[in-house]
């Protein structure tokens, strides 16, 4: 019985000694550098040999050509993410290198795992740590010393986007990247109950070295949102303190009034904590300061994962216990929120640590520009605008039906675990279509679209056959909010917006004006209604009664003869 004993010692020992021997560049260089890439990914593929606590998985496809990873950290065995709810541990997803020129997160979380395996800080029982090492594998092998030129530090790093030249903090929701749906997979795989995506700010100079973002408490909604407002933020400022951090909300200005205070950043789907938000998860966007030494930034991010799993260990019953409700709520709820605004007249009062800041003569034009004086510290309590309100409801249909055409939309559903299921046979179904009667098309693109805006619709009740293989999505499931956000055309990241849709934006009927001319003569001749809508819009109208061709599509486009799919949205609701 020695021999296996001391061979067990042994291993023991070998594992010890291997995980000892992990330090990283960012120590090995002073705080000064960050890795590359592949070692990156070599040094987590070691530690999860050296220890048994660590686990590293290979994941989705990326538009780099390389997988996605996704480290976890447990005491004991881990079985997987549905056992470990399944046992009330608390799950936490961290999210590094979203946008690479900003490693803070990449360094930070090699740091921490390294000393949990290492037991100089401890990973509690109750704790599950899900950390994805690099988002954006594109952005982290386009490497330069050059990019960021505000930041100090790291000596050089990746840039901000994607193998596509997408910003992947763009597109949660329009998925246009490989990565957001490989994330999509390990966020609904790991349901977090805390969701962190790890960055470093751009914007006004001030002393703090740590800002946060955090989903917008009212969009979040419920005693969810009331629980991040009142106690979850509030206790991850604390517990900072105690770390030696004045943490303050994520200074959302980039001029010279910071003192005025600002509005809290609105964090539509679009991001990831607005993501987070739609599937009951609290999610935060921590941002150190660009300014601040590399050293000090990747300490803070280090110090604030600590907090994390801090206030998780203690807190971790009950932030499932409110996702749990909010579920349920989002099942039953008949309505949801489709426009915010903030609300100016509440403001709650921080304490600001900034620089004063003046207008001196620019060396480069002559002309006055912004200064930050740094020998001029100051610490004053100043407004931040922390409430939404909301303006406008849309009420939830009992089920959407979707043209199995449009694969692209279904593809991003199937993606998110909507359940939904395919029509088995040609069906005739009273439906409430929407028809687009004005929207604005951005006239520049932002990520690879000319978003939709300003949508108004009408809406009419139509009997219409639907063909076996389309899909039904019922509205009784918890992926009923995520649904209403991407499929009402007026929400503000909604698929719509996202040009999804654009096909019914052009009419694939048309006419011959020269024949049409008696055509339309004698409709109008025999339709009173037709005829009285027309002479209306002249009177009302002076360029229409002045325009031929105008006044011909009008005719058009109420006949038999247009394209009945022209400006009708191919989402149909049920409501009945």
């Amino acid at each position: 019985m020695r021999k296996p004993f001391i061979a067990l010692v042994l291993i023991v020992l070998g594992l010890n000694a291997t995980a000892q021997k992990m330090t990283t560049l960012f120590e090995t260089s002073g705080g000064k550098q960050t890795p590359e890439y592949k070692d990156i990914i070599s040094w987590w593929q070691r530690l999860d040999q050296a220890s048994p606590l660590v686990t590293m998985k290979t994941m989705g496809m990326t538009d780099a050509g390389y997988p996605l990873h996704l480290v976890i950290v447990s005491n004991g065995s881990f079985t997987g993410f549905k056992e470990a709810h399944n046992q009330k541990k608390t799950v936490l997803l961290i999210n590094n290198g979203i946008h690479p020129g900003e490693p803070d997160g990449i360094d930070a979380s090699m740091l921490l795992v390294r000393d949990i395996v290492e037991k100089k800080t401890a990973l509690p029982n109750n704790i599950i740590l899900a950390i994805i090492p690099v988002y954006n594998i594109g952005g982290c092998l386009n490497r330069s010393a050059y990019y960021r030129i505000d930041q100090d530090g790291p000596e050089a790093f990746g840039s901000r986007g994607n193998s596509q030249g997408l910003d992947l903090n763009r597109d949660f929701i329009k998925c246009d990247s490989k990565e957001a749906f490989a994330f999509a997979e390990i966020f609904h795989q790991a349901d977090p109950d805390i969701f962190i995506d790890n960055h470093v700010s751009n914007g006004a100079d001030y002393q703090h070295i740590m800002t946060l973002l955090a989903s917008q408490h009212n969009k979040l909604g419920g005693k969810m949102g009331e629980y991040m407002n009142k106690q979850f933020e509030p206790a991850l400022y604390s517990l900072m303190k105690k770390e030696g951090y004045d943490l303050i909300p994520y200074v959302n200005d980039f001029g010279e009034n910071v003192t005025d205070g600002w509005n809290e950043f609105w964090d539509s789907p679009r991001y990831s904590s607005g993501y987070a938000s739609l599937f009951q998860t609290f999610a935060f966007v921590p941002e150190t300061h660009m300014l601040k030494p590399y050293s000090l930034r990747v300490k803070a991010t280090y110090a604030l994962m600590k907090s994390f799993i801090s206030f998780a260990r203690d807190n971790g019953l009950q932030l499932q216990e409110l996702r749990k409700e909010a579920r349920k709520e989002v099942i039953s709820a008949t309505r949801f929120a489709s426009s915010y605004k903030v609300d100016s007249s509440a403001a709650t009062t921080i304490t600001f640590k900034g620089f004063e800041a003046v207008r001196k003569k620019s060396a480069v034009s002559g002309l006055p520009r912004l200064f930050y004086d740094r020998t001029k510290p100051f610490t004053k309590q100043i407004p931040f605008y922390n409430q939404y309100t909301i303006q406008s409801y849309a009420t939830k249909p009992r089920a959407y039906i979707i043209p199995q055409g449009w694969w692209k939309v279904i593809d991003r559903l199937n993606a998110n675990k909507i359940i939904m299921r395919p029509l088995g046979r040609d069906s005739t179904i009273k439906v409430e279509a929407y028809y687009i009667t004005k929207f604005r098309s951005a006239a520049t693109p932002y990520q690879a679209h000319h978003a939709n805006t300003n949508v108004e619709v009408e809406r009419k009740e139509q009997t219409l056959t639907f063909r076996k293989g389309d899909w039904l999505i019922p509205m009784n499931q918890e992926g009923n909010r995520f649904l209403m956000e991407t499929l009402e055309p007026y929400f503000e990241d909604s698929y719509f917006s996202w040009n999804f849709f654009d096909g019914i934006l052009n009419n694939m009927e048309g006419y011959s004006a020269y024949h049409y001319e008696d055509i339309a003569a004698a409709d109008v001749e025999k339709d009173p209604e037709l005829k009285r809508l027309l002479e209306q819009k002249r009177a009302a109208d002076t360029s229409f009664a002045h325009s031929a061709s105008a006044q011909l599509s009008f005719i058009f486009n109420h006949s038999l003869f247009k394209d009945p799919n022209y400006m009708r949205y191919p989402v149909f609701r049920i409501n009945e």
